[in-house]
């Protein structure tokens, strides 16, 4: 197989904020395995908070060609063998996905048929980024009746939390879900919670910084299911977070790819753990790697390319709310020519 990998940037429609900072756009690293004049397609996600970068996701990738051998269906294998080049997560589910549309693309079936799976996963939520309550509550109602779920970002150390979500919950009865992305202490975790529990929340998402020694009491305590994502990367993880957490937050950027989410999944059922897909800051390549297994899960967090001025891998499809893979072989997604104006 040959390997070609590139940087790539996405713009985002509007500035995303959480609690680690603002973005308004994003460096991905787009990924191209030929095979029998085949081309399969990958996206890596990579970000600081995971000591990875565009940069080193590329430079782990122009190395790993010499790993992949002759045989895209060898995964286990090829697994095996990037398994002994720690780190780069992202860059090893870009692989992953690439390998899997080449596959899909080779047999003439869509990725989630490959593997096994339903077509159709729970509806996607709908990120409102942190920001002032009134602000985050008007972004809310701007998206009425398009999304099914609302995942609210929170964090923002100003003690106003519990405020935003009272104000989002004004404008709409949908599910909600927050996510603190590490920004909580214990005590501040134990004064909002059962407050959130009475809005209606759903779950509340990394509230102590990961490896916090307070997990496991704020799961005894808490009146809402705790779900932990900045915690919880690949398998090895999933007892720990056991230990600390009534869900776990699932993203192809941190597990490596999708044959990784997969055992998650199914180690997370096993120990009766609740389970959510999500994703980056990402086009509609690395999205479409998710979809192609959210069936697998509880709730899904899939909206990367919606966030975008312009997807620049469309296939994937927001359907009533749900965003459905393509029926076409692999992935299903097609690279969109830019207009030459």
């Amino acid at each position: 197989m040959e390997l070609e990998a590139r940087i790539a940037s996405v713009r985002m429609a509007e500035t995303f904020v959480i609690s680690r900072g603002a973005s308004d756009e994003a460096e991905v690293v787009d990924v191209e395995l030929r095979h029998e004049g085949v081309i399969g397609f990958g996206e890596a996600a990579p970000i600081e908070r995971y000591d990875e970068s565009p940069a080193s996701a590329l430079a782990f990738l122009e190395g790993a060609g010499e790993v992949l051998g002759d045989d895209p269906f060898a995964f286990e294998a090829i697994e095996a063998r990037l398994r002994e080049r720690p780190g780069e997560q992202a860059a090893k589910a870009a692989l992953d996905a690439a390998l899997h549309d080449l596959c899909g693309k080779l047999v003439g079936l869509p990725v989630w048929r490959l593997l096994g799976l339903e077509r159709e996963g729970p509806p996607t939520s709908w990120t409102i980024w942190l920001g002032e309550p009134d602000d985050m509550a008007a972004r809310a109602a701007k998206v009425q009746g398009r999304f099914r779920r609302l995942k609210l970002k929170l964090g923002a150390r100003d003690g106003r939390d519990v405020e935003r979500v009272r104000a989002v919950r004004e404008v709409t009865d949908v599910p909600l879900q927050v996510d603190v992305n590490e920004a909580w202490s214990l005590d501040e975790a134990l004064e909002a919670l059962p407050q959130l529990a009475e809005l209606g929340v759903q779950y509340c998402e990394q509230p102590l910084p990961a490896g916090d020694p307070d997990g496991p009491e704020l799961k005894r305590r808490s009146p809402l299911p705790i779900y932990v994502d900045e915690d919880c990367h690949t398998l090895e993880d999933v007892a720990f977070c056991a230990e600390r957490a009534h869900g776990l937050t699932v993203k192809l950027a941190k597990s490596g790819g999708i044959r990784e989410a997969a055992r998650m999944a199914h180690a997370g059922r096993a120990l009766g753990l609740g389970l959510m897909l999500g994703c980056m800051n990402e086009s509609g390549l690395a999205v479409a790697a998710g979809a192609a297994c959210a069936s697998l899960f509880d709730h899904v967090d899939l909206d990367g390319n919606l966030l975008l001025v312009e997807d620049p891998w469309p296939g994937v499809e927001l359907v009533d709310g749900v965003q459905l893979p393509s029926n076409e072989p692999g992935l299903g997604v097609r690279e969109a020519v830019s207009d030459p104006r």
